[in-house]
Parts: structure tokens; sequence; C-alpha cells
């Protein structure tokens, strides 16, 4: 049976949803354990910077527990993901599950050289249905197996095949987190050292048209967008419409790839969105864009 703790590494969250998620975790089977400070508020924060960072460290270096659960996103990891410790040589890792500001922990755990999920958090364990392919694929990530999408062409794809690990998440976590240690590059390069080639995923909520540009645009300038072997772009969620960038979303980010000759796969359900397909990071994966499907293993 495998033991889960629901942490709260970053924004404070509903105390309803954490109960009810383990609840649910609990009728499934699993060992469910809550950490310290996990119900914790501290203005915005679930917690001080000193007690999220107490409670990461304690779920991370648990031997009792399998699964590290955050409880939600919301900012504040940024404040201290340079105190957690050195896990490389450990015997026992943890896998992480998370999204949105997870995506700090996620960029941390590839640099651990430990694989971790990103998918639903405790909101959505609450509230989905049992029938959700969400859920469903939830389940199965977490019990370890590997996950394989057939998803149907986007008329902006680009078709191609490529292989390599799988990194990435939310795009302004990972544009706040540029020019440090914790950035695209240093993840990507690391690979790169143990002859593995990237593939990149990218989802964002509530960001500005021109935003997406700027950040997009970043990623181009520093050169990652030509050290990626693949893209997969997932939901862009509540985006104002703006006349003035004389393009979609799809094509502003088609456009800082324009250099570039690997797949570009849009649209892939994961992201801000109740359908979030959980994908496992610092994994090898395979991405092949055709004319009809994307498949993803």
């Amino acid at each position: 049976m495998k033991s889960i703790q629901i942490i709260s590494p970053s924004g404070a969250v509903e105390n309803d949803y954490i109960d009810r998620a383990a609840f649910r975790l609990k009728s499934w089977g699993y060992r469910v354990s809550v950490g310290r400070n996990a119900y914790g508020r501290f203005g915005r924060f679930a917690g001080s910077d000193q007690e999220r960072i107490d409670d990461l460290i304690a779920a991370l270096t648990n031997p009792d527990v399998d699964i590290v659960l955050c409880a939600r996103g919301g900012y504040g990891l940024q404040r201290i993901i340079d105190k957690l410790p050195d896990i490389r040589h450990k015997q026992h890792k943890p896998t992480l599950i998370g999204f949105s500001d997870i995506t700090e922990l996620h960029q941390w755990c590839c640099l651990q050289g430990v694989p971790s999920i990103h998918g639903l958090m405790c909101k959505h364990l609450a509230e989905l249905p049992d029938e959700s392919e969400a859920l469903l694929m939830w389940r199965q990530a977490l019990n370890g197996q590997s996950l394989r999408y057939q998803i149907p062409s986007h008329p902006l794809d680009r078709k191609g095949q490529s292989d390599g690990v799988l990194i990435g998440g939310n795009l302004s976590v990972l544009y706040g987190l540029q020019a440090t240690r914790f950035g695209l590059l240093p993840v990507i390069r690391k690979f790169h050292r143990q002859g593995q080639n990237v593939i990149l995923m990218i989802e964002d909520l509530c960001e500005r048209h021109y935003h997406i540009d700027r950040m997009m645009q970043n990623l181009r300038l520093s050169g990652v967008m030509s050290e990626i072997n693949g893209l997969i772009v997932g939901q862009f969620s509540d985006i104002d419409v703006d006349e003035g960038m004389l393009c979609s979303v799809e094509e502003t980010i088609l456009q800082a790839a324009e250099k570039t000759n690997y797949p570009i796969m849009m649209n892939f359900p994961v992201g801000h969105v109740d359908d979030n397909r959980p994908l496992w990071l610092g994994r090898f994966s395979s991405l092949q864009v055709g004319s009809d499907n994307v498949l993803i293993n």
C-alpha cells in the first residue's frame, strides 16, 4: 500500500479541499498523511517560508512517504526553492505531484534526477467525478504506470517525430526562473550532458497575449527554443483576445520557434482546466505528430 503525504508548499488552500482529497485517496486504499503546516495561512502563503520549507524537507526525506502531493499552486515557491536539500544520493526518493507554481519543484526534481508528475492537486481530487479521464489517468500515473495519449491533430501542429526527456510546466513560472540555476537551460543542458534530448511542455492561465509573446521571445533569445527537440503546447486558459497582436496565441508560440524544425503539438489537455491530464516529467517520452493525430508515450 503506497503512502501519500499532502503538503502545501506554496499558496494557502481551503482546508476542505485537503480533507476531501485525503478522504478520496483513503477510499482508494492509500495511506494518507497531512504535513504539519499544510492547513497553514500566512498572508497569501500556506504558512511562513520556514514552515513551508520544513514541510517540504520532511516529506521529501521521509522514507515512509512514497508520494508527495502538493495541495495547490499559488505563488510562493520561488521564495524557498533554493533552500531544499540535495537528495540525489539518497536511496529513497518520493514522487512529487502538482502543477502551476509547483513547476518550480518539477524543475528542482529534474536537477535532482527524480521523475515527477505534472498533474491534479487537491481541489480537483475533491471535486472531479470518478469517470473523469484526467482522474483515471492520474490514478494510473500514481501507480507508476507509463502514460500513452492519442490526441486529434490541431491545424497549427508541426508534423514530425522526436524522443527525449519531458520537462516543463507553467510558462510564467518557467519565465520567472530564467537566469537562475533552476531555469530551463540548466535542466536542458543537464540532460544533454547525459546524451538525452529534451521535449518541452508549456501551459498558462490569465496572461495577456503580449505577455505570452514576451515570455516566448525570452525563450527564443535565451536559446531555449533552439536547444529542445520537441514542443507540447497545453491549455492557455482565460487569455483575453488582443487584436493588436494580429495573430492567435498559438501562432505567437510558433513565431518563437520559426527557425527550428522539431515537431510541435498544440492543444494538449494539460493546464488550469478540469481535463488536466497527467504527464511524467523527467522521464523519457516519445512525441509523434501526424496529420490526423498525435501520439505521446
